[in-house]
């Protein structure tokens, strides 16, 4: 069974930490790592999203963040991303590949398979930039159907007239789209 820290709308541990269904279940606050695959294109920025296996316990079928995870309790959120990138991407990347580009809190509370699903998440992201080919990838089948790569700008715009295709986290994207536009020196 996995456990998670209990988290302060900060992100920080309270010392105290829950089983994954029950803060799912009861809505607790805890910690995700989300990492957000990026290459340049012609017209900005494309990003690299997965479509969710069927299996999935929340937004089945639908295409998300690059990589994501839960924290597992006594984890830190750098060493976390490097782990979920790598087991759902076969990526393995270096900790200074990842490049912090803030949290976010979001929460919600909807129902998959007939069951109610409550998420309550501070989520720290990340970007990773290196050249990816998609074709030599090792999706991890329980997790992940696909891959493949949006205009960001078009996933932007969409999520926010349309939820039919993508379950990516407007804070998340947000935050992505932020961290691109910074100036670099």
């Amino acid at each position: 069974m996995e456990y998670l820290d209990v988290v302060d709308e900060t992100g920080r541990p309270t010392g105290e930490s829950v089983s994954r269904d029950r803060a799912h279940s009861e809505g607790i606050r805890h910690r995700t790592a989300h990492v957000w695959v990026v290459r340049q294109s012609k017209s900005g920025f494309d990003v690299l999203l997965q479509k969710r296996s069927m299996e999935k316990e929340s937004f089945p079928g639908m295409y998300d963040t690059s990589s994501a995870g839960h924290i597992p309790a006594g984890s830190e959120p750098l060493a976390s991303a490097l782990r979920e990138l790598s087991e759902e991407l076969g990526i393995d990347a270096l900790p200074e590949q990842l490049a912090y580009a803030g949290s976010f809190c979001h929460q919600y509370e909807k129902v998959f398979h007939a069951r109610t699903f409550r998420d309550r998440e501070v989520s720290a992201v990340y970007v990773y930039t290196a050249p990816v080919d998609t074709e030599k990838l090792t999706l991890q089948a329980s997790e992940v159907d696909e891959v493949r790569w949006f205009d960001l700008e078009l996933v932007w715009n969409e999520i926010k007239t349309d939820r039919s295709r993508f379950c990516v986290p407007t804070g998340g994207l947000k935050l992505l789209r932020d961290y691109l536009m910074r100036p670099r020196g």
